[in-house]
């Protein structure tokens, strides 16, 4: 019971200091609205050597969550990534800050249109837990581009990451610049609901929903980076072997636990047997031993192994077969751990068929027919990411031009999110406006129109007394 009042105060806390900060940091933004391209690139250069010099504590942080977690995938998909972001953001900000020349028409002459991109102000940044380093450097590199100050409020489910990310960037950044908090959803809701000039939250659509309706009150614009199912089809030709090489990557990283990761593959009928043995195959040739292996990923906490274990058990009592992965047969209690596991024989009525699976759990779908496969993706809410493994051209623009996903990766998976000049982002269910790439410098900067005036005053010959001679070149122009 002593629990829940030091939580509470933890949370009174962290909503106290992150109402302070963030009056300072608008109070800074209000003395520095427009920092020059030298002081971003300063900025990131000090992200960069954070990074660099706390590799090790910030991997060991991360596997201390999760319960385990390879210091090598960490490096993998939150370190190098985030290293890549700022070495492209640093070569591009430059270029992209520079006013952008417009046309005008014969009406406005003598004169001249541009576009000057200005940072918004101050930025809030949700993180999720799956993958906590790469999620708050992600936005923040792009909001600091922009030209931005920003605040991070790091997951509940991470806490030792949370709590060394909040020192690193107290170290290295003053509050009215950087500011990391952590605390449980007190806190949360708390960070939701300031008056940020715009708003970035990864996580789930049902949070998702929340986060939007908090932002409403301060008309506070805001990115969401959601998820959902996210379909991988396997062409009818493409060799199996080279598809569940593919598949399995994107599928067992963080044990699956990745917003882009395939929910689902859509089989050829004919090659479902092909499928689950190759499958098996691959598997174990990745992972030969589960509960000592310290290159599998445990599940982040027991709130979400019991949920994926309930999707099993339910889909078990609905009639799916479902095939674990455990070539030594070990018992896993205790570690969190769950096999890279198939569930084949599916139907609607299945739980793990309505929601994002977020684990190593992947679903077998057959099917007879581009046109029944594309039917299938269309007739379900728009997901984050789509791959299909296909070598005919023609197969792979139909479904570019006939489904709606996020982004889409052609014959891999996963690969489209670490592309820096990409967009990320999704659409309908899986989310709302982009970041990465040249987008994220946009999405955190406000085009302001701005158009100057020569020395010959042309209005005045539009200003009534209207006449004959006004009507013959109003005639004039609108018929040119």
């Amino acid at each position: 019971m002593a629990a829940e009042p030091n939580t509470i105060n933890l949370d009174a806390a962290a909503i106290a200091s992150m109402q302070d900060v963030f009056s300072k940091q608008k109070e800074a933004f209000l003395k520095s609205p427009y920092p020059t391209a030298q002081e971003r690139i300063d900025t990131l250069t000090k992200l960069k050597s954070l990074l660099l010099d706390n590799m090790d504590a910030l991997c060991d942080a991360v596997s201390r969550d999760f319960g385990n977690r390879s210091h090598d995938e960490t490096k993998i998909a939150e370190i190098m990534t985030s290293l890549e972001g700022i070495k492209y953001y640093r070569k591009n900000l430059k270029r992209w800050m520079k006013p952008e020349k417009r046309n005008i028409g014969l009406v406005q002459m003598p004169g001249s249109a541009h576009v000057v991109y200005q940072p918004v102000g101050v930025v809030g940044i949700i993180v999720p837990w799956n993958y906590p380093i790469y999620l708050a450097t992600g936005p923040l590199m792009a909001a600091v581009a922009a030209g931005n100050r920003a605040m991070i409020k790091m997951s509940e489910s991470t806490p030792h990451t949370g709590e060394l990310l909040a020192k690193l960037i107290s170290q290295a950044f003053p509050a009215n610049q950087i500011a990391v908090f952590n605390g449980e959803d007190e806190a949360a809701q708390a960070f939701s609901k300031l008056a940020f000039d715009h708003l970035l939250f990864t996580g789930s659509s049902s949070v998702g929903k929340h986060i939007m309706r908090a932002a409403a009150d301060n008309l506070t614009p805001v990115t969401l980076e959601l998820g959902g199912k996210s379909p991988c089809i396997i062409g009818e030709s493409f060799g199996m072997k080279d598809a569940i090489e593919r598949i399995t990557f994107g599928k067992c990283i963080n044990a699956g636990q990745t917003c882009v990761a395939p929910d689902y593959v859509l089989c050829p009928s004919n090659r479902i047997d092909e499928f689950v043995d190759t499958w098996k195959a691959q598997i174990s040739t990745m992972y030969p031993s589960l509960k000592d292996n310290p290159d599998l990923t445990s599940i982040v906490n027991e709130r979400q192994y019991q949920r994926l274990q309930g999707y099993l058990n339910d889909a078990r009592e609905k009639g799916a077969t479902v095939v674990q992965v455990n070539p030594k047969s070990e018992d896993l209690s205790g570690s969190r751990k769950i096999p890279f596991t198939l569930v084949l024989n599916t139907n609607d009525s299945m739980n793990i068929m309505q929601e994002e699976i977020f684990g190593p759990i992947m679903l077998v779908i057959p099917y007879d027919s581009l046109d029944e496969a594309i039917r299938y993706i269309n007739n379900r809410p728009r997901p984050l990411a789509l791959y299909y493994l296909d070598w005919n051209k023609r197969n792979a623009e139909r479904i570019l031009k006939e489904t709606h996903s996020g982004g889409v990766c052609l014959n891999d998976t996963i690969f489209h999110v670490s592309v820096d000049d990409l967009p990320f982002g999704g659409i309908g269910n899986s989310g709302i406006g982009h970041y990465h790439g040249k987008e994220g410098f946009l999405t955190f900067s406000h085009a302001k129109g701005i158009f100057r005036k020569g020395r010959i005053n042309a209005s005045k010959n539009i200003m009534p007394p209207y006449g004959g001679a006004f009507h013959k070149m109003i005639y004039k122009l609108m018929l040119r």
